[in-house]
């Protein structure tokens, strides 16, 4: 039987490019988001790619009714989950805390911070019955270091990075792995959604140098998953060359 795996927010970026490398490693899939088409769209590719099963699961991360709805109406087949990827998470706007918009501060906390902590309730008991597990939270450079105007995304990942750790620490005697990767600048729709739909102004993020790509995080994110029973990796920082903290970077 393929391994199954979870993984949260796999409508782009990252979460899609997750769920390619994994289906591509013949695992079977559970992919989540808010946008259905997406999903079945990504889910239609992948079976026909990869021979792999996909299930798709349409809702807003944000919600927990709809999210313990989504997770206690899966089939018997579909419940030995051995990996959960808690990709879902956004940045939106860029603003100093006297001049911050709530309705940004709200819809980052309840995504970045409550969303990965309903999906982790609503899993762990089934990996703690199966005897078996692996969660992956994707956290950022963001929650390593804070920047001008980061302030309550970077505490949004700064939560990612200690739930991380009280999480290994309530599972370690499950023999539940716990693992974060930490990613710098990766080019997706994170800066399109940041800045509001402002096109022009997300893609001057990227200029000068080159991101790290979706697929660049996948690669790492399933290569912490083939490791030996005993070895876990339980923090891993990401960041393109030429990129040497959250705010320096060599542009050309």
């Amino acid at each position: 039987m393929n391994k199954i795996t979870l993984i949260t927010g796999a409508t782009s970026g990252i979460g899609k490019a997750c769920a390619i490398h994994f289906a591509k490693n013949n695992h079977d899939l559970i992919i989540s988001g808010r946008r259905a088409e997406r999903l079945q769209k990504l889910a239609t590719e992948l079976v026909k790619e990869y021979q792999v099963q996909v299930l798709t699961l349409a809702f807003d991360i944000r919600d927990k009714q709809a999210t313990e709805k989504a997770i206690s109406s899966l089939e018997d087949k579909w419940k030995n989950i051995e990996i959960l990827v808690n990709n879902a998470g956004l940045a939106a706007g860029l603003n100093t805390v006297q001049d911050g918009l709530i309705d940004d501060w709200e819809r980052m906390i309840d995504t970045n911070i409550k969303g990965l902590l309903y999906m982790s309730r609503a899993i762990l008991p089934l990996m703690i019955n199966n005897g078996k597990g692996h969660i992956i939270n994707i956290g950022s450079i963001a929650g390593k270091e804070v920047y001008p105007s980061g302030n309550v995304y970077c505490a949004t990942k700064f939560a990612v990075d200690a739930l991380t750790k009280g999480m290994r620490i309530d599972l370690v005697k499950y023999g539940i792995k716990v693992t974060q990767i930490a990613p710098g600048a990766v080019e997706t729709e994170f800066s399109n959604v940041r800045f509001h739909g402002d096109n022009e102004r997300a893609a001057s993020v990227y200029k000068g140098y080159q991101p790290l790509s979706p697929e660049d995080v996948a690669k790492v994110v399933y290569y912490t998953t083939t490791l030996p029973k005993h070895v876990n990796i339980n923090d891993l920082v990401l960041m393109p060359t030429n990129q040497a903290s959250a705010v320096v970077m060599h542009k050309e």
